[in-house]
């Protein structure tokens, strides 16, 4: 590159305390020219994000805080976006760390391959045993189904971006991110620039270190809030449908089903016609059939050890199960009011 144009990178936050500096470490050290700046919005944490982003701001004068007492994510990205003044705007986490190549690459990409957004691979890690399980599981198609974001695929054209590096004046045409979608803001968004006849780009290169939740139940309320929202989105629009998210609902469905047919089998042996009794059985191997699965598929995952494999089989079921039952009730009654409780403390 030749010329390195500015670079305003936003940041909702709630309850990072964890992890704020490291996040905000790894962007203020990008290996990149141009002018950097990072806008902060502070949702209502109720740990010490707040004091953590403080301290960063009084150290460097190039973060900006502005407040988002309403916490939600749509509306921080814009308060940070309208607050920013460069020509380039990347979307961060303050749950991901940054390779020092990223803005580089990423700006690169934006104009060699004329996109208006750009996104790449979400690298899942762990800092314990649990959180690497979860990361493993992110990292397997079995996990998740494979999205390029999640387990690669080559550079082209996308649906959606992780994250996000946009060219600003995308905003002025298509809008911002729409404020009611609590989550999948994303891919709404991508949805419009797409229409206006905008190149959404993958780009493998792109590799965004991301820590997952770090417990099984944290991990089932964040599945359950993103389902619930991807219903809502195959509700609302047509291109928003796939023959993958229909998976999850008939697994939840046979392994009910199956829990049932499980429970009352004893009693029906001496009571139901044999007919019956083949398919009540038929039926209730159906959780023990996705057991099996889910240990299999933690035993050829990433994990480290026997252990961390194990937990990966928990992770899957923490995944498909609760997501599932959000995509039902964000696909029949929408996800008005649905909210990840996983980040809420």
């Amino acid at each position: 590159m030749t010329e390195f144009p500015g670079v305003s990178y936003v940041m909702p936050v709630l309850n990072e305390a964890d992890y704020l500096e490291e996040a905000v470490n790894s962007i203020l050290t990008q290996d990149y020219d141009g002018e950097k700046e990072l806008v902060i919005a502070l949702g209502p944490s109720t740990d010490n994000t707040d004091v953590v982003a403080r301290r960063l701001a009084d150290e460097d004068a190039r973060i900006t805080l502005v407040d988002n007492p309403k916490g939600r994510t749509p509306i921080a990205l814009n308060l940070a976006i309208k607050e920013s003044i460069h020509p380039i705007i990347m979307r961060v986490d303050a749950h991901s760390e940054l390779p020092s190549n990223y803005t580089r690459r990423g700006v690169e990409t934006l104009y060699r391959v004329g996109a208006h957004d750009v996104g790449g691979l979400m690298d899942a890690r762990g800092r314990t045993p649990v959180q690497r399980a979860i990361a493993a599981a992110y990292h397997s198609k079995f996990g998740f189904g494979g999205p390029a974001y999640h387990s690669g695929a080559p550079e082209g054209e996308a649906e959606s971006a992780y994250l996000g590096i946009f060219r600003r004046e995308v905003f002025d045409e298509v809008g911002f991110y729409d404020e009611n979608m609590w989550r999948a803001q994303d891919w709404e968004l991508c949805l419009r620039i797409r229409q206006a006849g905008h190149k959404v780009w993958f780009d493998p290169e792109l590799k965004v270190g991301y820590y997952p939740r770090d417990t099984f139940k944290a991990l089932a309320r964040q599945s359950y809030a993103s389902g619930t929202w991807r219903g809502e989105i195959a509700r609302r629009f047509p291109e928003g449908k796939s023959l993958r998210h229909d998976i999850p609902p008939l697994l939840l469905a046979g392994v009910s089903l199956g829990s049932v047919a499980l429970a009352v089998a004893p009693f029906m042996r001496n009571h139901a016609p044999r007919p019956v009794q083949a398919l009540i059985n038929v039926a209730a191997s159906a959780p023990l059939v996705y057991v099996a699965a889910t240990v299999a598929a933690g035993l050829t995952s990433k994990g480290e050890g026997i252990k961390e494999k194990l937990l990966t089989a928990g992770a899957f079921q923490s995944i498909h199960l609760p997501w599932a039952a959000g995509y039902l009730k964000g696909r029949i009654f929408g996800a008005a009011g649905t909210l990840d409780k996983g980040r809420v403390k």
